[in-house]
């Protein structure tokens, strides 16, 4: 994943700063608890691809900010 890009891109739901995971694939946005999917290098941003986080993904995402 290109950094330049994850420093544009945002949530399109929140427009929060999204979170990269190697590996998953996959970027998260905190203040939605979504997981926006990345296939083949290229971030799928649209909200009824994305999945929803778990609670303990979440916790995950607060332990490292």
């Amino acid at each position: 994943m290109d950094s330049r890009l994850l420093e544009i891109l945002v949530c399109p739901v929140s427009k929060a700063r999204l979170t990269y995971r190697r590996d998953l694939q996959e970027l998260w946005c905190r203040a939605s608890a979504l997981a926006y999917p990345i296939r083949d290098d290229i971030p799928v941003m649209l909200e009824e691809e994305a999945r929803e986080l778990s609670d303990e993904e979440l916790a995950l995402l607060e332990e490292e900010a």
